[in-house]
């Protein structure tokens, strides 16, 4: 099996043919079981990070090299997993055990469920997202939009005070900027340094990625991007 690599986003709006489709079916399969090893082999709880790295190292070899700076490259690797986790989640909890999904927390565990009795109970939309694979090859503009909404707080309120301080903190500014061309030129000087073939780190780029989606989100709200 090849390793995990992203869609073709130019061919977005057109339906994947039945090979893309086994491809894709297949590559899922393989995800499941790696994940499931893995963290039945974890002695704690996993980030998603520590996941990718986990199934991009041997002997699985699932996942290519991730461009954690750019959101249109992450997030079909994103999707995969995540589709993948939930179709584990929904057969172990068949079985009696619970596997719980969060970005900073995959783990396995036991629950007091009788068996076939544990599928989830209510409305879950974030199931439904993970589970319908069309969201696989949304556009590159539509993957945009969906992070801009997201750290501006999912429902178009405007971003706090304090998390814009954090994320100004985070780029290496000592205030908030009042423009954002210094926030993308700082952004641009701060993933260069950062990046893991000059000596720095994946999570280093995330936090870099979050802080500059966050002032985008700000400053598209206030009208000055």
């Amino acid at each position: 099996m090849s390793a995990l690599t992203n869609p073709d986003n130019s061919t977005a709006t057109r339906p994947a043919d039945s090979a893309d489709q086994e491809r894709l079916e297949d590559q899922i399969q393989h995800l499941m079981v790696a994940v499931e090893h893995i963290l039945r082999g974890a002695s704690a709880p996993l980030s998603e990070l520590a996941l990718i790295k986990a199934l991009q190292a041997e002997p699985w070899l699932l996942v290519d090299e991730v461009d954690y700076a750019d959101p249109t490259r992450l997030f079909p690797v994103h999707f995969l997993l995540f589709h993948s986790l939930y179709r584990l989640r929904d057969t172990l909890a068949a079985q009696g055990e619970k596997l719980a999904i969060s970005p900073l927390e995959i783990y396995l565990e036991c629950q007091a469920t009788v068996a076939g009795q544990g599928l989830p109970g209510k409305q879950d939309t974030l199931r439904e997202f993970y589970l319908d694979l069309d969201q696989y090859r949304l556009s590159d503009s539509r993957i945009q939009q969906m992070m801009d909404d997201f750290w501006s707080g999912h429902q178009g309120r405007p971003v706090a005070h304090s998390d814009l301080q954090k994320a100004a903190r985070t780029l290496g500014f000592d205030s908030v900027p009042e423009q954002f061309a210094p926030v993308k030129h700082q952004f641009r000087r701060a993933v260069m340094t950062a990046h893991p073939d000059r000596g720095g780190d994946t999570r280093k780029i995330q936090q870099l990625n979050e802080a500059f989606a966050l002032f985008r989100a700000h400053f598209c709200k206030a009208g000055k991007r």
